[in-house]
């Protein structure tokens, strides 16, 4: 199924046809979830590869085995995509299944309405998300062509990119209050993994011994995510991912957007995130902080930014 080139519309939004289709996307909004299962609810670009990877570590209590052997896609499948029931049914003894998304909320929360499912929604600061983006589209074939960065800045703040709104999809699920909804973001991960993943393993209910816990860090380093094949996508052939245009993990660090975005391009974007996120009362990391104590300046929410 390779369908490069096709654009899946579905409620408003579009989606790469390589990876979706009609029947897919509407098998995910009448999915029965069970109270076990586990699931990961991210934008794209917003840290989910690396929370793939931490929940897989913590559910083998920090043992890389599985990891290190298994694609992420085949461990954490993405409940929309076209392969999802054929990989759910090749593994049905698994007690806690952990499953993938890049819907927004108005989409399934209906569908999770009544479930005790644990879902973790993963956010990340959007000037990083939509630079890596970019660089993704220029190397996914499955992708449109991404133009230039201003170019591709305006798409993503009028939200037409493929998996629609940035702005909808963060608002939607972070107001999710429930205590069965962990949100936690990529940049408290990328400052203290070790912290994350003691909030994770509480949320799952899967206390780590330490020696566990210090595992789990090691393993769900950015270097060793780079290094895996099983999680830095390079299993996937040259057609759909063209890996002389780039790499999937590229840098993850926090405030690359500084190197994409002039002033006037940092200007008009957040001219737009103060309108679009006006009364939102989460907060975002823009940059690595300087000391021990993150730098104030840094740190905007959304009334401020």
């Amino acid at each position: 199924m390779a369908r490069l080139d096709v654009v899946e519309t579905f409620h408003g939004l579009s989606f790469p046809g390589h990876l979706h289709t009609e029947d897919s996307l509407q098998q995910a909004l009448k999915f029965s979830f069970k109270d076990s299962d586990i699931l990961i609810v991210s934008y794209p670009k917003s840290g989910t590869t690396w929370m793939q990877e931490i929940v897989t570590l913590i559910s083998n209590k920090g043992e890389p085995q599985m990891s290190q052997t298994l694609p992420n896609w085949a461990r954490a499948p993405w409940l929309e995509q076209h392969y999802f029931a054929a990989l759910l049914e090749a593994s049905p003894c698994v007690k806690n299944r952990v499953i993938t998304t890049h819907l927004p909320h108005h989409l399934l929360g209906p569908t999770l309405k009544d479930s005790k499912a644990k879902v973790i929604y993963v956010s990340r600061n959007p000037k990083d998300v939509v630079v890596s983006f970019y660089h993704f589209h220029n190397m996914a074939n499955f992708l449109p062509e991404a133009g230039s960065f201003p170019e591709f800045l305006n798409r993503f703040l009028d939200g037409t990119l493929h998996y629609g709104p940035w702005f909808d999809h963060i608002k939607g699920w972070s107001s999710q209050t429930k205590n069965n909804v962990l949100h936690i973001t990529y940049e408290e991960m990328s400052m203290d993994i070790k912290g994350a993943i003691e909030r994770l393993s509480a949320h799952l209910q899967s206390p780590l011994l330490e020696d566990e816990l210090n595992n789990c860090v090691k393993h769900c380093s950015f270097g060793s995510m780079k290094d895996n094949k099983m999680a830095n996508y390079t299993l996937v052939t040259e057609e759909i991912m063209d890996h002389n245009k780039g790499s999937f993990m590229r840098k993850g660090r926090i405030g690359d957007w500084k190197n994409m975005f002039t002033t006037e391009l940092n200007t008009y974007f957040e001219s737009v995130f103060e309108s679009k996120m006006e009364d939102c009362p989460l907060e975002f990391v823009w940059d690595e902080p300087q000391s021990d104590e993150t730098n104030p300046t840094d740190v905007a929410s959304c009334d401020k930014q």
